[in-house]
């Protein structure tokens, strides 16, 4: 499975109704699941970000379908980063 970073910001509806978020959060680590894909760390963010959230999926494409449902609910726009492990990085880096 591959690691992604997902960077998230409240949209206007996001934060109006923002108490609700954790529900939300609840329903797209159940909707994850349902694409091969685990919901994993989440964290409230103070800064540019108003949250962030490492997501494993089995390949972009899951990821994709996840990040464009997700966004469609109209509460978050994201961005995400695939993410390499150490070792990925390593061997990457060996390989110049």
């Amino acid at each position: 499975m591959a690691t992604y970073i997902v960077l998230m910001n409240w949209t206007e509806q996001g934060i109006r109704n923002v108490k609700e978020s954790p529900k939300r959060l609840d329903a797209a680590r159940e909707a994850a699941k349902k694409l091969g894909c685990e919901l994993g760390s989440f964290f409230m963010t103070i800064g540019p970000y108003d949250a962030v959230a490492l997501l494993e999926a089995p390949n972009d494409e899951a990821l994709a379908k996840f990040a464009l449902a997700t966004g469609a609910t109209g509460n978050i726009r994201t961005t995400t980063l695939k993410a390499y492990s150490e070792d990925a990085y390593r061997k990457i880096m060996a390989s110049l």
